[in-house]
């Protein structure tokens, strides 16, 4: 069985309106890959599609993980199948603590019958939170609420870090951050990286990758991967800018 997630010929409609055009990508399991590609060209509406929000109409196309299509699965099932999603804007939960939205999310992974051991949850708990410099008094804090930006992405790299999942999708984990929180995050991601998790990060910009060093990177742009390399290509991104992929995808059609 393949352990990859993988994605072929996929077809994303928000509308009336195709934003994401027979996109093919292949993350095998223990990489980290990298899409790039400048704003409005479809990256967060594939990391939306793949999480199975409503609002994202996948016309056609397969995504499988580790073999099995997960596109006939509601939102909590692809998460309890190994798909974890940090989104670019967390959302506020008013009324749950973070301490309880984790402990029920690993609950819900259990077998029927099944409960986590509570001390051995919170043991865990707080080692990572100190690996992600977290204030151990923000189990009790409602989720996101009254957060910094900074906050935000920490909280959503410890639920990462407590659910273990198999692929992880950041869709631009470094917006808003400073570079101490930028290095804090990362610090998180990197320590999660090896065979158990395959990555696949959403950036704009270059900075992030200098702290998550990418096996590939790959080039959005009108929906789909126009060119791949390592991560020279996005040092050259950055150099460079998005005119010059404008321009040879404009020629090659």
């Amino acid at each position: 069985m393949s352990q990859s997630l993988e994605i072929t010929n996929l077809n994303v409609n928000i509308g009336d309106k195709r934003i994401i055009k027979d996109f093919n990508l292949t993350i095998p399991k223990g990489e980290v890959h990298a899409i790039m590609g400048p704003n409005g060209t479809g990256k967060s509406t594939l990391a939306k599609a793949l999480a199975g929000h409503p609002d994202y109409e996948i016309t056609s196309g397969e995504v499988l993980m580790d073999g099995e299509s997960i596109l006939d699965l509601e939102v909590d099932e692809r998460s309890r199948a190994g798909l974890f999603l940090a989104f670019q804007y967390p959302m506020e939960i008013p009324g749950v603590t973070i301490a309880n939205f984790i402990r029920a999310a690993k609950n819900a992974r259990l077998p029927d019958g099944e409960d986590l051991n509570a001390p051995a949850y919170y043991k865990e708990l707080y080692e990572k939170m100190d690996a992600l410099k977290i204030d151990r008094k923000f189990t009790s804090r409602s989720v996101n609420e009254g957060f910094s930006g900074g906050e935000k992405k920490r909280c959503e790299i410890l639920q990462m870090a407590m659910l273990e999942p198999k692929y992880a999708v950041l869709d631009e984990t470094d917006s808003g951050l400073d570079i101490d929180a930028l290095k804090i995050v990362s610090e998180g991601v990197n320590a999660l990286r090896g065979g158990n998790l395959g990555a696949l990060v959403i950036t704009h910009y270059q900075r992030l990758l200098n702290y998550i060093i990418p096996d590939q990177v790959h080039v959005m742009y009108d929906g789909r991967i126009v060119k791949s390399g390592d991560k020279s290509l996005a040092e050259e991104l950055e150099r460079k800018g998005y005119d010059w992929i404008k321009e040879i995808t404009e020629t090659a059609a």
